[in-house]
């Protein structure tokens, strides 16, 4: 199994024990006399081993994450840290230009008149930047988890 496979099977197991918790919440309780749709303790029993399933293939995918390299040297833990770091950066100053941006609607000219602290062109710029960043790192990682076998 490639990486990128164990990756999409990790995916399916949250869903599924996402999905397998909320059918549990929904057949806990039932009226007086009534039978729940779904049997509580066997959907329970089912996420329990699901999610020991789960267990494994992460600690399968973290230790190949941290042993596999990119063309740059770089692990690809180091490089997953690095992506998400991106994405917060990006993620701040997308909120940062959206806030300053934000248009002044004032009544009456009696009102305060606010403008911007910030310089939203050079922010704008610095997002493409990162942007760009993040698409260069995310393409070297999903090109890497096709290639290396996780076993």
């Amino acid at each position: 199994m490639k990486l990128a496979e164990a990756l999409l099977q990790r995916s399916e197991y949250q869903k599924k024990i996402c999905s397998l918790q909320q059918r549990i919440m929904n057949n806990l309780k039932v009226q007086e006399n009534e039978k729940p749709h779904e049997e509580p303790n066997s959907l329970l029993e089912e996420a329990m081993k699901l999610n020991g399933e789960l267990c494994l293939l992460v600690k399968k995918i973290n230790k190949k994450n941290s042993e596999s390299k990119l063309a740059n040297g770089q692990t690809l833990s180091e490089a997953l840290v690095d992506r998400d770091m991106l994405m917060k950066k990006r993620l701040l100053l997308s909120n940062v230009v959206a806030s300053a941006g934000e248009r002044d609607f004032r009544l009456t000219h009696t009102e305060i008149k606010m403008h911007s602290t910030v310089d939203i062109s050079k922010i704008q710029k610095e997002i493409d930047s990162i942007s760009q960043q993040f698409r260069q790192i995310d393409t070297q990682i999903q090109g890497q988890n096709w290639l290396i076998d996780l076993e």
